[in-house]
C-alpha cells in the first residue's frame, strides 16, 4: 500500500514505461511530459510542505494544479498554450495512475475534470505572390550556394512545409515518377506532398542531370549553413 501512495514510484513508471515503452510518443511530447512534471514537483513540495521525494500521489490535489496552473501564467508570464501543454501532462499521468491503481481512481476523475482553457488562434500570415517572387529572386543561382538556396526556397514554397521537415527529407523520400515527396511530420506522422515540375527539375540545371534537392541529405550529420544572400 506504501509503494501504490508514493508519488515517485508512479512518476517513474509513467515517464519510462507508459510514454517511452508503451505509447512511444514523439520525443517532444515525452519532453514536454518531463517538462511539466519537473515545474509541478517543486511547487506542490513547497506548498505542502514535503520534501519532492515524500510526496504521496494525493498530494497532488486538485485544488493544488489550479494553483500551479494560475502560477504558470501570472508568476511566470507563460502562455495559455503553455499552461494547456502542462495540464495535459497531468492529466495524462492521472489517467495512467488511475488505470493501473483503482484505489485512486477518484484522484484521477478529479484532476482529470480540470479544464483546458480556451485560447484563440494566432492568424496565420502570408506572403503575396509578388512577395514571393522577390523572396526567390533572391538568391545569386549563379553560385553553387545561390543555387542551393533557391532550391530550398523553391521547395518550402511547393511543399509549405516545416523548415524542421525540409531537413529531415531524405533521397529516399522523393519519388520523381510521381512526381512527389514523403514529408515526416511531427509525432511520427508521414504524408505525401506531389512536386512542381519547376521544383523536381530544378537539381538538373546546375550539373546536367537529376541530382535530389536539397543535396546535404546524403550525409546525415551534414547540413547546410544558412542562407545568405548577397
Amino acid at each position: 500500500m506504501r509503494d501504490e501512495a508514493l508519488l515517485g514510484p508512479w512518476i517513474r513508471r509513467f515517464l519510462l514505461e507508459h510514454v517511452v515503452a508503451e505509447r512511444n510518443l514523439a520525443r517532444n511530447t515525452q519532453q514536454g511530459y518531463r517538462d511539466g512534471l519537473c515545474q509541478l514537483l517543486p511547487f506542490v513540495s513547497k506548498q505542502v510542505g514535503k520534501s519532492i521525494d515524500r510526496l504521496n500521489v494525493v498530494d497532488l490535489a486538485a485544488g493544488l494544479i489550479r494553483a500551479f496552473l494560475t502560477d504558470i501564467e501570472v508568476t511566470r508570464g507563460c502562455s495559455i498554450a503553455t499552461r494547456n501543454q502542462r495540464l495535459a501532462a497531468v492529466r495524462a499521468f492521472a489517467g495512467f495512475v488511475g488505470e493501473h491503481s483503482p484505489v485512486h481512481i477518484e484522484w484521477s476523475g478529479q484532476i482529470r475534470s480540470i479544464p483546458f482553457k480556451k485560447t484563440s488562434q494566432a492568424v496565420v500570415p502570408y506572403l503575396e505572390k509578388a512577395e514571393i517572387d522577390a523572396l526567390l529572386a533572391a538568391p545569386d543561382r549563379r553560385t553553387e550556394q545561390g543555387r542551393r538556396d533557391y532550391a530550398l526556397l523553391l521547395f518550402l514554397y511547393n511543399t509549405g512545409v516545416r523548415a524542421s521537415e525540409a531537413v529531415g527529407v531524405k533521397v529516399a523520400d522523393l519519388d520523381l515518377s510521381a512526381p512527389s515527396v514523403k514529408i515526416h511530420g511531427k509525432g511520427g506522422k508521414q504524408r505525401y506532398c506531389p512536386l512542381w515540375t519547376a521544383t523536381e527539375f530544378l537539381p538538373a540545371r546546375p550539373t546536367g542531370k537529376i541530382e535530389v534537392a536539397p543535396q546535404w541529405h546524403e550525409h546525415p550529420t551534414h547540413r547546410p549553413p544558412p542562407p545568405t544572400y548577397g
